[in-house]
C-alpha cells in the first residue's frame, strides 16, 4: 500500500468563468461556482486529501482533462499516462445512486475498464478501477483508493 498527499481540484476555474462572465466582479471570490448543478459532480472532491492506494497491476501515474456536456449530461475526459504514449478518451456520468462512474471510449482497452468514484462524506471517499474479461458482465477489482480530509495534525505523518 502507498501513502501520498493530494491537493485535488477540478478545472472550474473555467466553467466559473463560464458561468459568470456577465456578472459584476471576479467570479472566483467563493468556491460556489465548483458546487453548483452537474460541476458538483466533480467538484465535491475538491480539497486537500490524504490518499492510500492499493493495486494488483502498475499502470503509472498520468494526468487528465475533464469537460461538462450538458447535452448528453456526461463528461468528455482526456487521459494521458506515463507508461503509455497518446491519449485516451474516457466518458464519465453521474448515476443514480451518486457515482461517478468512467468508461474508456477509444482507444477501449483489453481488458475492458471501469472507474468509479463513489460520493465523498465527512470521512472521504473511494475511487476504484475494475477490470472485465467478459464485456462488461462482471467486473474485479484491481486498483483502490481511499482518501481522507489531510489535516495539520497528520502533516508530521507524511511520507
Amino acid at each position: 500500500m502507498t501513502v501520498w498527499r493530494c491537493l485535488t481540484f477540478v478545472a472550474c476555474l473555467n466553467f466559473s468563468t463560464l458561468l459568470y462572465a456577465g456578472e459584476d466582479g471576479l467570479p472566483f471570490t467563493e468556491n460556489d461556482g465548483c458546487m453548483q448543478g452537474p460541476l458538483a459532480q466533480f467538484g465535491k472532491y475538491l480539497g486537500d486529501w490524504k490518499i492510500e492506494d492499493s493495486r494488483l497491476s502498475r499502470d503509472g501515474f498520468g494526468t487528465n482533462l475533464r469537460t461538462y456536456d450538458p447535452a448528453s449530461g456526461t463528461w468528455e475526459i482526456a487521459w494521458a499516462i506515463t507508461a503509455a504514449p497518446g491519449f485516451s478518451h474516457i466518458r464519465a456520468k453521474q448515476d443514480e445512486s451518486g457515482n461517478v462512474v468512467m468508461h474508456y471510449v477509444a482507444p477501449v482497452p483489453s481488458p475492458l475498464r471501469r472507474i468509479t468514484f463513489f460520493p465523498p462524506d465527512d470521512a472521504g471517499w473511494n475511487w476504484t478501477l475494475e477490470y472485465s474479461q467478459d464485456d462488461g458482465v462482471s467486473w474485479i477489482e484491481v486498483y483502490r483508493i481511499r482518501a481522507t480530509p489531510f489535516s495539520a495534525a497528520s502533516a508530521d505523518s507524511r511520507p
